[in-house]
């Protein structure tokens, strides 16, 4: 008799199932939505810089009121503040792109790292501010997070669709594209 060798098979990568990759397309789409939200409410010229103040920018002053860390504070005093036209319109653009490119699923490991510096400068804002849950900023951490780690735009977005051409090209567009997706 002669024994057999039973060679372990490696374990399916997490993108194997439908589930999983619905489950990603979800968390994709649902941040997609959050920030498409967020964005609506910062409404232009003023973004809330008014008597009372409101919306942009009476979050944005709790970074002085409510300093989470000494340096973003002042530099929210300093310079945010005093230019707020300009960071409101930053802001609002930032996070409607944000919410287009993520919905879509468009270079989307690009608009993770950009969704994780718009969630910390959030963060710093307004997590000693009266009346915030903490976590809520983690959970925005984390969901981008997934989103990067796992090109969750090459399911059911974008990047699934064009990554291939873009890895044929050798323009620096296309590689710059591959490296975003």
């Amino acid at each position: 008799m002669v024994a057999q060798t039973v060679t372990p098979q490696p374990a399916a990568p997490p993108l194997d199932s439908r589930l999983n990759r619905g489950l990603i397309v979800v968390i994709r789409v649902g941040l997609a939505l959050l920030w498409i939200q967020n964005a609506s409410w910062k409404t232009p010229p003023d973004f809330g810089r008014g008597d009372p103040p409101g919306g942009l920018f009476k979050f944005t002053s709790y970074a002085v009121e409510f300093p989470v860390l000494g340096p973003y504070a002042w530099l929210t005093e300093h310079v945010v503040l005093p230019n707020f036209s300009f960071f409101g319109w930053t802001t609002l653009l930032v996070e409607a792109s944000l919410g287009a490119f993520l919905l879509i699923g468009l270079a989307t490991r690009l608009w993770a790292l950009v969704g994780i510096g718009q969630t910390l400068a959030i963060t710093l804002s307004v997590l000693n501010a009266p009346h915030e849950w903490p976590w809520s900023y983690l959970l925005m951490l984390l969901m981008h997070a997934a989103v990067f780690a796992t090109a969750a735009g090459r399911v059911a977005g974008i990047d699934g669709v064009l990554r291939p051409r873009w890895r044929r090209s050798r323009t620096k567009p296309a590689r710059l594209l591959v490296r975003a997706s």
